[in-house]
This record gives structure tokens, C-alpha cells and sequence, in this order.
């Protein structure tokens, strides 16, 4: 059974301050001073990597009982390069981040081999992961004009 998600993002008067809302609740994105943001809010790409870590952290907590892991306390770093140039200039390259990188911190009372394993299926499990492996389809439905 599939279920749609929904978020609605619309440009603030200030900077490049842009407030997505979904399920009722607001997150600020912005970009750097020196971008011409106000810096009041994580850019967007920071964002996806940040959505990414936190789906991990949450599949972490949702699965650990069941998986036998006592798990204490989860973070993820996670990284990833983007091509600056080929925004600013329009180079024609692709402007997405080229590679993403994490790692997963964990406190639980698990061997290192059960802790490789697990990291494992949060990384198969989680949604966000998924869709950046798998290249989700993208659909333009059109304009709206306001």
C-alpha cells in the first residue's frame, strides 16, 4: 500500500530564505551571507544530507529491539561533494552531489560484526537512502500561474 507524502515550499522575502511545511510543521532553508542568503537557515543540500542521517537514526531506534541491539545512542556523519562551479557557471555538468559519504556511530551493547550487520539493514531500510541509491523518478506536473 503506497502512501503519498506532501510538502508545500515557497520563497520568503528575505535572501534566498525559502520554508518548507509539511504534516503541519516549517523547517527554514537559506543559503550563506556570501551566497546572498541571510544565513538564518541549513541550505538545501545540507538539508538532504541532514534528512538522510536522520532516517538512518530514526530506522536505527524502529528496528533495534527487534534485531537484538541495545542500542544506547546513534549519529551519523554524513558528506557529500557537489560541483559549486557547475551551479554558478552553468557549466552543463551535473550540479547533484557526485558522492555521499556516512558513517554511523553507535552505543549499544553489540560485537562489532552485529553492529556491521545492522548498519547494513538501516542502510537498505531507510527511505531516504533508498531513494538517493535508486535515482527516484522525478515528474514535472506543470506550472501554476498565481
Amino acid at each position: 500500500m503506497n502512501k503519498t507524502y506532501k510538502a508545500t515550499v515557497k520563497k520568503l522575502k528575505e535572501g534566498f530564505q525559502v520554508e518548507a511545511e509539511a504534516n503541519g510543521f516549517k523547517i527554514l532553508f537559506d543559503e550563506p551571507t556570501q551566497m546572498g542568503g541571510t544565513n538564518k537557515g541549513m541550505n538545501p543540500m545540507s538539508g538532504a544530507l541532514s534528512v538522510m542521517g536522520a532516517c538512518q537514526a530514526v530506522v536505527a531506534f524502529m528496528f533495534a529491539k527487534q534485531k537484538g541491539i541495545d542500542l544506547k545512542d546513534f549519529f551519523v556523519e554524513v558528506e557529500g561533494d557537489m560541483n559549486m562551479e557547475a551551479l554558478m557557471k552553468q557549466t552543463g555538468e551535473r550540479t547533484g552531489f557526485k558522492e555521499i559519504r556516512f558513517k554511523m556511530h553507535f552505543d549499544a551493547d553489540a560485537s562489532e560484526e552485529e553492529l556491521t550487520e545492522f548498519s547494513k539493514f538501516i542502510e537498505e531500510n531507510c527511505p531516504v537512502s533508498d531513494t538517493f541509491r535508486q535515482g527516484t523518478k522525478l515528474v514535472n506536473e506543470g506550472i501554476v500561474k498565481e
